[in-house]
């Protein structure tokens, strides 16, 4: 749950007010003595289940795929840039579009969709037909393609629009691009929130509001003791594509919002969701989204500098192989998404271990303003059973590829963490009501 919202106290206060309810009336003895057992078993830890062979198959193919889509993701444009096709696309650009904006739009335009052919291949047999073969997706063909080409025409746009922003800063200011690049990544990202939930994702799947009101009711009054007033929750059908199941946070200012799967509101029951949900509001309250951009900054201008430092002596190295002489050429396109993967690939474990804390401290804030231990771990059991999720990743998983802690770590916590039991001290219990 992306990377990265609860409302539980509701139901635990319904439920202290039935059971006193429950004293209050003659019951016979029997029935306290089986209230008294489903709350002693609440309070036994929930055990992490093995992965079933599903699952680790899914897990080992899935980390050979990871492999090869690296190695395919520097192969496409090391081709490009030693073949010199780069700068013929710059050269075609360059009759089309005779004025320097348009030649770096026409070039991205045809950059775009011929990296889009060379990677289709593999995106159909990894999207498509792996997930239908594990179970996992419910998309037709159809679907599929429709998916693709709107993500290829919003990427097109998107880089037609303002590829020209960094190109200029390249040419400008040659010793200095990378850091103006970097301090500009922050407000192009906050625009590409703002946006993305209301002309963005609709593209892909229909967006609308709860079906099931009291339920909706719980999260809000949740919402309310955590202080996001605003904040608007979504139910999106996803069960047309897969079967998996997921949460998160989007938006921003005012388009901020929490997004409900309709695959995971069939497949948890209310207390687990409403422990998602506290989760989700978590990473609200402890603004997990500013201080992630503030912490994306610091990576985006490492990579580009990095970038910076190598791409001139590998431009003066193989000019005439590569067909251009200069960063601010547009053909060097290829060589600016080689090496920022390169170096992107060397920071991404801290990258990993970044957001893996920020969704830990956003796992103890739902513990917290829920108090409902039992159901947020048998919630995670069922996010590992079906996502096919493996409790336990090695260490080249957890290092490289991990963004959330590992679902048997999750469970584990879940068990332990309940300083209220014991009249210890809660750490965010000064940010909710």
């Amino acid at each position: 749950m992306h990377r990265p919202l609860a409302l539980i106290l509701a139901v635990a206060l319904l439920a202290v007010g039935f059971l006193v309810a429950q004293n209050l009336a003659p019951a016979p003895p029997a029935a306290a003595t089986r209230t008294q057992a489903a709350i002693g078993e609440e309070e036994a830890p929930v055990p992490v289940p093995e992965p079933s062979n599903q699952a680790l198959s899914y897990y080992r193919s899935g980390n050979v795929l990871w492999f090869v889509d690296l190695l395919w993701g520097l192969l496409v444009p090391v081709l490009l840039l030693f073949t010199g096709i780069s700068a013929r696309i710059r050269t075609w650009a360059q009759k089309l579009g005779r004025t320097w904006f348009f030649v770096v739009g026409i070039y991205f335009v045809i950059f775009a969709i011929l990296n889009f052919i060379l990677t289709l291949p593999l995106s159909y047999y990894e999207d498509f037909i792996r997930q239908h073969a594990y179970g996992l997706s419910n998309q037709s063909l159809a679907k599929w393609w429709s998916d693709a080409l709107k993500s290829l025409a919003v990427g097109i746009l998107g880089g037609f629009l303002f590829l020209w922003v960094p190109y200029l800063l390249l040419k400008k200011s040659p010793r200095r691009w990378w850091l103006h690049i970097s301090l500009l990544a922050i407000p192009f990202l906050i625009f590409v929130m703002l946006i993305s939930p209301i002309l963005i994702d609709p593209l892909f799947n229909d967006f609308g509001p709860m079906k099931d009101k009291a339920l909706e009711a719980k999260i809000l009054a949740l919402a309310g003791r955590a202080g996001i007033e605003g904040g608007r929750v979504y139910e999106v059908n996803k069960s047309v594509d897969t079967s998996s199941v997921n949460a998160y946070v989007t938006g921003f200012f005012q388009t901020k919002r929490i997004v409900l799967w309709d695959t995971i509101l069939a497949k948890l029951n209310d207390r687990e969701l409403l422990v998602v949900m506290g989760h989700e509001m978590g990473h609200y309250v402890l603004n997990h989204i500013i201080t992630g951009l503030i912490f994306s900054f610091f990576l985006i201008l490492a990579a580009l500098y990095l970038a910076y430092r190598a791409a001139n002596g590998l431009i003066e190295k193989y000019k005439y192989r590569f067909g251009f002489e200069s960063l601010s050429d547009i053909a060097s396109l290829p060589l600016l998404v080689l090496l920022i993967g390169v170096f992107s690939f060397a920071l991404s474990p801290l990258a990993m271990a970044f957001s893996r804390y920020q969704e830990h401290e956003a796992d103890r804030f739902a513990l917290e303003i829920t108090r409902d231990n039992h159901a947020a771990a048998t919630a995670f059991v069922k996010l590992q059973q079906e996502n096919l999720s493996i409790p336990r990743p090695g260490v080249v998983y957890r290092v490289w590829r991990l963004s959330h802690p590992a679902v048997g770590e999750r469970i584990d916590f879940c068990n332990e963490y309940h300083p209220w039991r014991s009249g210890q001290p809660m750490k965010y219990a000064d940010r909710f009501k």
